[in-house]
């Protein structure tokens, strides 16, 4: 039996103008190639979108934006932030919009206790009566959820999955006995294969946007128990992340696309490109054979 939301997800981008503003124009242009990939659904408002440099009124748009290019598609809308009062906002926005789950960090920013985290979660699912993907990413909260708090969490009774963004794959396959029932998606793109190994059942990730069809490949060689044909296409993905870390994920992400003609604008400040050739590495990057042939 199919698990609620899974599949694999881009971690949808955010289009921004000259100014670094929220451009509707450049975000239409970007969902309409994602969408062309084969991809399960898109996860709308993340990191990936660079949500923790956006106002609450920007993600907002973000959510009608894509809520209206994305018919049909299974949409999960992050609205994690670091006030409870703006998550139940953009919540309960992308409820009306029809998205179809819901998706937080923790409350961040803050040392919150493990006690605050589960109010916030619980607050949190009550809010609408959508699904909602609880969030593991030390990298971007600063410290792991304890296990018994993730399993305690994923009780609640809105809440139907995790997204789990952690190196730490004993904790996941942990987490995958103790809640059988809840849908588990692996967040490290280059190394996807070894959390669907353990039980994950989709992904969610940044270089989907622009390499989609590789990862739909490579769940469905997974799924089909071509092991050969799932560390080829895994290696092509972590290939991928390699070339691109000199740069920055977000900007080299962001370069990637105008080297394939899709202006979507830089990422807002203060996140820039580590290097002054990001957009020559990147058009060098996406001409590769290896990659080329995963361009939508």
């Amino acid at each position: 039996m199919s698990k609620i939301l899974a599949g694999m997800h881009a971690a949808l981008m955010t289009g921004l103008d000259d100014e670094g503003g929220f451009s509707p124009d450049r975000q239409r242009a970007l969902d309409d190639y994602v969408l062309r990939q084969g991809l399960a659904g898109l996860y709308v408002g993340g990191s990936s979108g660079e949500s923790g440099l956006l106002g609450t009124d920007e993600l907002l748009a973000q959510q009608e934006v894509v809520a209206n290019d994305a018919k049909g598609t299974t949409l999960i809308a992050h609205v994690g932030a670091p006030s409870l009062r703006d998550s139940i906002r953009l919540a309960r926005n992308a409820a009306k919009l029809g998205y179809h789950g819901l998706s937080a960090l923790p409350p961040h920013s803050y040392p919150f206790t493990d006690a605050e985290i589960l109010a916030y979660y619980r607050d949190l699912q009550a809010a609408t009566d959508l699904p909602l993907i609880v969030y593991e990413v030390p990298v971007r909260t600063g410290r792991p959820i304890g296990f018994e708090v993730l399993v305690e969490v994923l009780g609640l009774p809105n809440v139907a999955g995790i997204k789990f963004t952690s190196n730490d794959m004993f904790k996941l396959s942990m987490l995958r006995r103790a809640r059988p029932d809840s849908t588990m998606f692996f967040g490290f793109d280059e190394i996807y294969l070894s959390g669907a190994v353990l039980g994950a059942d989709g992904g969610i990730g940044t270089t989907y946007n622009l390499l989609g069809k590789l990862y739909v490949a490579l769940d469905r060689a997974i799924r089909a128990g071509d092991l050969a044909q799932a560390q080829r296409l895994q290696t092509v993905s972590a290939r991928f992340v390699e070339a691109l870390l000199p740069i920055g994920v977000l900007p080299g992400m962001k370069a990637g696309f105008r080297a394939i003609g899709i202006e979507i604008g830089a990422t807002r400040a203060p996140m820039a490109a580590r290097t002054d050739d990001g957009d020559a590495r990147m058009a060098e990057i996406m001409a590769r054979p290896e990659f080329a042939e995963w361009v939508a």
